[in-house]
This record gives structure tokens, C-alpha cells and sequence, in this order.
């Protein structure tokens, strides 16, 4: 699967001199940090500016729009980076061209509820973001919140709702009519549960209880939407 951002990287090489690309990127990557730190309302612009190395005046070159701007653009790049890892596993551990024998079922939704989990660790700066999204929502203007939406939780949302819609056809949920509910009941259960427990990672939880918390949820998931098995021939 191609990455959001690596099609982003090669139009920017197209359109945007080596340099300052280069220096735009530096600047991205800098402010994602002191963003997951700081947050949006408290980091300043000459604080952005001192983590990347660069003036305010250099920043503002590259970001006309300032701190708002700037702060698009990291949630939008770090959004599109999880999305892209978050598809990649969707679609090796859940692909209804290959359906699981229907015993199999729970435990390969453990699997990718584990496989989203373990992206808390891998992208740290992300889920700080997204902490401080959550916390400062009347704070961040609404265009960023809605840039967040359309680059990362969105797709996934739809890309989990078609999966289970085929895991649906093949006769193993029983979706209710609205794949789109089942597919935020299912991160409710998993995923967002451990995200909470943990304060977004900042907390880690031990092991034992991660893996609590994803097969109980796992567990009640199937309970509420596996499809009834269909009679064996002769039966």
C-alpha cells in the first residue's frame, strides 16, 4: 500500500526547491514534538521556532498562517502517517477475500485490535497530539480539528466499516444494518479503551492488562455481533 505521505513527498519534490522542502520538513517534524508537549494554546511561536533551529521570521516564511497554520500541518502529516500504518494492518489481518474459519474469528480481531494498540508506543508524538486535540478542543480552530478527522480517523473508520462489511457478507458478523456503529463499537471496546486507560500513552499500561482490556473487548464485540452459523448440509 502506498503512503499518503510518501505521495505527498513526491509532489512536494516536484513543486518545492530541496532546501527549503528540506527545512519545511525540519520545521514539521520539531513542532510535532513541542505540539505533543506543550500543546496548542501554550506553545508559542518562538518556541516552535528554537525547537527546529530556525528565526520566527524563517518560520513564518515557510508558514504564513503562523501557529495555526503550522499546527495543520502536523496533525494533517502525523494523521496520514498513522492512517497509512493503521490500513497497512487492517488489510494483512482482516481481508474478506481470505476470510477466517469462523472459530478463528475473535482470535484474529485480537489480533488487529492489538496491532492498532501497539501504534500508542510506535507514534508517540501522534497520540500526544490527539491528547492535546481532545483536551483543547475549544482552543484549536475548527478547521484543524476537522483536518485530523478527514486525514486520519475517517478512513480508518470507513476502512474498518467496509472490512467488517465483507466479514459481514461472508456470514460471519451480523452487522445490524449500520457497519459504521459496529465499526466504532469495536474501537470503543479495543483501542480507544487502552488509549484512555493510558492517558494516550503517557501512562503505559503493564502487558497483563492491555491484553485484558483487548480480548474482554474482543470478546464483547463477537457476543453482540457474530452472525448466527448457518446449518451444515443434511442439518
Amino acid at each position: 500500500m502506498s503512503s499518503t505521505n510518501d505521495a505527498w513527498m513526491e509532489r512536494a519534490r516536484r513543486e518545492v526547491p530541496p532546501r527549503k522542502l528540506e527545512k519545511q520538513l525540519a520545521v514539521v517534524r520539531a513542532a510535532c514534538g513541542t505540539f505533543g508537549r506543550e500543546g496548542y494554546a501554550r506553545a508559542s511561536v518562538d518556541a516552535l521556532a528554537a525547537a527546529a533551529g530556525v528565526s520566527t521570521r524563517t518560520l513564518y516564511n515557510h508558514f504564513p498562517g503562523g501557529k495555526a497554520q503550522l499546527f495543520q500541518t502536523v496533525v494533517t502529516w502525523t494523521s496520514h502517517e498513522v492512517k497509512d500504518a493503521q490500513l497497512a494492518r487492517l488489510h494483512a489481518l482482516v481481508d474478506p477475500a481470505r476470510p477466517p474459519h469462523p472459530d478463528a474469528l475473535e482470535r484474529d480481531l485480537v489480533a488487529l485490535a492489538r496491532a492498532f494498540t501497539d501504534l500508542i508506543a510506535e507514534y508517540p508524538d501522534h497520540f500526544a497530539l490527539v491528547r492535546h486535540l481532545s483536551a483543547e478542543a475549544d482552543h484549536v480552530p475548527e478547521e484543524v480539528r476537522t483536518a485530523w478527522q478527514e486525514a486520519g480517523p475517517g478512513p480508518v473508520a470507513a476502512a474498518l466499516a467496509a472490512a467488517f462489511t465483507g466479514l459481514a457478507d461472508e456470514g460471519l458478523l451480523d452487522l445490524h444494518g449500520d457497519p459504521d456503529l459496529a465499526s466504532g463499537h469495536f474501537m470503543a471496546l479495543t483501542t480507544a479503551s487502552v488509549v484512555q486507560r493510558s492517558h494516550y500513552g503517557v501512562l503505559p499500561l503493564p502487558q497483563a492488562e492491555t491484553d485484558r482490556i483487548l480480548e474482554g473487548g474482543v470478546a464483547a464485540f463477537v457476543r453482540a455481533y457474530r452472525a448466527a452459523r448457518r446449518p451444515g448440509p443434511g442439518a
